[in-house]
């Protein structure tokens, strides 16, 4: 016996994976799992069936039918959250640094869509039912700037513009040692790490993602730079840093000195979305919104500063 089937909408970061891929990451099983699934027919893509290695593209609509499965309910919780800029379509918020986005296997509650779903007059949609309103995700451990959409024609838009790569997204991040140059793009594809399912990495076969560097401040040992995703993968701007040989401090998952997270204070990597300019959906008017460093990335740039 099957649940009703779990749609899906593909978002512009999740654009150009194979379509197992895709099932098994937001479905929760593995890829394996979800080849079964697509050859049994319990996948459809835009109401129709697909294969296993076709490519899904923004702002598809993806159906899965999981045998035996429980419908997940979202439930409302009390969880503080900070708005930057709200209007009848959207919302932007200023997430904190340990608050997942969404729920997921493993963590089905806490999370900032929880958090949203108890705002009165503000109850997000667009998207798939577990991440509704969700235009793109933050890491759990980076804090800034994200866009939520209230309806299903702004979740759309705004899907489609990240795509297009008409949404400006600024982050601010201290990395270890000091890049060669001022300004750099790291151009090189990023896909699963093969001695690592939960990482990723820059890998032959990836998919295509550009990331433009800046250096704003040079420190003895550290560097803080402006990263500007042009594309938008899982851990992209990390692994780009990561691959360039200068990590961001306090990133245990790609990071390499621990010692000096540890003598700035950091318990989390020093990744800050802070700018965010775009388009309104409905009004053609630019919002342009910025967010200051967090409480504890100031006093890790002072300590940084200071040795």
């Amino acid at each position: 016996m099957s649940a009703p089937a779990r749609e899906f909408s593909v978002s512009a970061e999740d654009a150009g994976a194979r379509l197992d891929a895709f099932v098994g990451a937001r479905a929760g099983v593995s890829r394996a799992a979800a080849a079964k699934l697509i050859a049994a027919g319990a996948v459809l893509v835009g109401g129709h069936v697909a294969a296993k290695s076709s490519r899904v593209e923004a702002g598809m609509s993806v159906s899965v039918s999981l045998p035996d499965e429980a419908s997940a309910t979202l439930e409302a919780e009390d969880i503080p959250v900070h708005i930057v800029y709200e209007d009848d379509n959207l919302l932007v918020v200023s997430k904190p640094a340990g608050l997942v986005v969404h729920p997921a296997p493993g963590h089905p509650s806490g999370t900032l869509v929880n958090a949203l779903l108890a705002r009165a007059g503000a109850l997000p949609a667009g998207g798939d039912a577990q991440r509704p309103g969700i235009v793109h995700r933050l890491d759990a451990g980076t804090s800034g700037l994200m866009i939520v959409a209230k309806d299903e024609a702004t979740h759309a838009a705004l899907t489609k513009a990240l795509a297009a790569r008409a949404v400006i997204r600024v982050y601010l991040a201290l990395v270890e040692g000091n890049p060669d140059t001022d300004t750099a793009t790291i151009d090189a594809p990023i896909g699963r790490s093969p001695r690592n399912r939960k990482k990723m990495g820059v890998v032959a076969g990836g998919r295509p993602s550009v990331t433009e560097i800046t250096v704003l401040e040079r420190l003895p040992d550290t560097a803080l730079v402006e990263a500007r995703p042009i594309t938008g993968r899982t851990h992209q701007i990390r692994v780009h840093l990561a691959a360039a040989d200068h990590p961001v401090v306090g990133d245990r998952v790609y990071g390499r000195n621990r010692k000096l997270a540890t003598a700035l204070g950091l318990d989390r990597p020093f990744l800050h979305a802070a700018r965010l300019s775009f388009e309104h959906p409905s009004t053609g008017a630019r919002i342009e919104l910025e967010d200051p460093l967090p409480t504890d990335l100031v006093a890790a740039l002072a300590a940084a500063r200071t040795r």
